[in-house]
């Protein structure tokens, strides 16, 4: 069954209403945020709840490094922002990809202990000065090196199990607005595009597990943002740049995801057109705090719009999602602390 929807819950643990949306067919998974999180103990609880609902649920989290890392306390070790990456590449480019590979696998190794399945990472952005929401999240400014520490970072991600995803295609990087609150639009030339930011996508698609796109409007390609369109999904990423993983939307939730076309849409009309678009999976994030009415209407609003034929089931789509889920055993956090490859990890992060 495609599984499409990724949505979030308010507390520390699963509500009644949290258990009835999580056994939806049409929900695929869960996003965490910092508001879930009070200890590993009851991190790891809130996990194996969530998988004794359906272990196919795939449980995500945004966990970088640096101001972008939800669980920062009782023992997670604090990941630097990539750009601390970059700046070793500048004086050591061997010993920067190594470092990269020892923060890949700490992240995905605490991770994994305390039950979480994946990350919304690595950061694929080039750091043109411009984008505050980005900044030093990025590893630098030249596509070769992001594409190399990215490389080595997802590498370590693959090491203690976990499945890796590069954001935000085509690139994030060369706009000042910020798509939580506003839609920014990139006016360069496709070609301008795919020779920087966009190159990394081409360089990973053997490697690269998944893609997120950017919530930006590039007037030279099409009128909607990455997310919603099938030019930028269908014929680049996946024809001209041969990627074959899966590919989640930004929030739909963000001020850059509720205006297509010049119009404002719902939850729902976002939801089915970035679906249509080319995306596996879609994210909803923060609504469900209260009552958490947007979450229900989502998934009721998707629900009828399979039934009227909007847009279609797509087993592929659902393979994909279900390739993000480690197929390893994790570590219990007491045995990986002690581990001789995590401690050597630990050495190596700047």
């Amino acid at each position: 069954m495609h599984a499409p929807l990724i949505i979030d819950i308010a507390g520390l643990s699963l509500s009644k209403t949290d258990r009835r949306r999580l056994k939806h067919p049409l929900v695929g998974g869960i996003i965490l945020f910092a508001r879930n999180w009070q200890d590993r103990a009851q991190l790891t609880a809130l996990c194996c709840d969530i998988k004794k609902i359906r272990k196919d649920l795939l449980i995500c989290v945004d966990h970088e490094g640096g101001r972008v890392q939800r669980f920062r306390t009782d023992g997670f070790t604090h990941l630097p922002p990539m750009r601390a990456l970059g700046e070793q590449w500048l004086q050591d480019p061997l010993a920067a990809t190594n470092a990269a590979t020892a923060c890949g696998y700490v992240l995905a190794a605490e991770l994994r202990a305390c039950g979480v399945d994946f990350s919304f990472t690595p950061v694929l952005d080039l750091d043109f000065g411009e984008s505050s929401v980005i900044g030093d999240r990025s590893f630098a400014r030249d596509p070769r090196v992001v594409t190399l520490l990215a490389k080595s970072l997802m590498h370590g991600l693959r090491l203690a199990g976990m499945a890796s995803c590069g954001k935000h295609f085509p690139g994030h990087g060369n706009v000042a607005a910020d798509s939580h609150t506003e839609i920014p639009v990139d006016r360069r030339s496709l070609k301008a595009i795919l020779t920087d930011d966009a190159a990394p996508y081409g360089w990973l698609n053997t490697t690269l597990d998944s893609v997120m796109p950017a919530h930006v409007i590039y007037p030279k390609v099409d009128t909607r943002p990455a997310g919603f369109s099938a030019a930028w999904l269908g014929d680049i990423l996946r024809g001209r740049l041969r990627f074959g993983g899966a590919v989640f939307s930004d929030d739909l939730s963000m001020a850059g995801a509720r205006l297509i076309d010049g119009r404002e849409v719902s939850y729902t009309e976002a939801a089915v057109a970035a679906l249509n678009a080319g995306c596996d999976m879609v994210l909803l994030c923060n609504q469900s705090i209260g009552k958490g009415e947007a979450v229900d209407e989502l998934i009721d609003g998707l629900s009828e719009a399979l039934l009227k034929g909007r847009w279609q089931l797509d087993e592929a789509s659902d393979l994909r999602r279900l390739a993000l889920l480690p197929a390893t055993p994790a570590s219990e956090w007491d045995a990986l602390m002690v581990s001789p490859a995590y401690m050597h990890a630990l050495d190596l992060i700047p």
